[in-house]
């Protein structure tokens, strides 16, 4: 298992820009795959960005253009860059990591409320 601490969310308004981070608790330098996922009120949980240990990136054709997922190898983190933020981007965000060593792990959340 790998532990993993979201921050950054918050309230923003419409047009606005937050910055998300993952802290894992272990290396991430070779964590198969690592993403983030968000869940609004009454909908499923939904696949926002994703990077694997390859570098392959994949984004919901919602957010392309406006996130933008990195990792930093060295502090063990994951961020997403959000701009120009929409109020349907409002959700709970979650951090990901999924490698066949310990299966998929998952964070606690971080809210991001967009409004004016």
């Amino acid at each position: 298992q790998v532990q993993l601490v979201e921050s950054g969310g918050g309230l923003v308004q419409p047009g606005g820009s937050l910055r998300l981070s993952c802290a894992a608790s272990k290396s991430i330098f070779t964590i198969h795959a690592m993403g983030w996922y968000r869940q609004a009120p009454g909908k499923q949980r939904e696949l926002v960005a994703s990077i694997t240990s390859g570098s392959r990136i994949n984004y919901a054709d919602s957010v392309k253009g406006r996130f933008t997922i990195s990792t930093d190898n060295a502090k063990n983190t994951v961020y997403l860059q959000m701009n120009s933020l929409k109020p349907e981007d409002t959700a709970v965000y979650y951090c990901n990591a999924a490698d066949v060593r310990f299966g998929i792990s998952w964070g606690q959340g971080t809210q991001v409320t967009v409004s004016s």
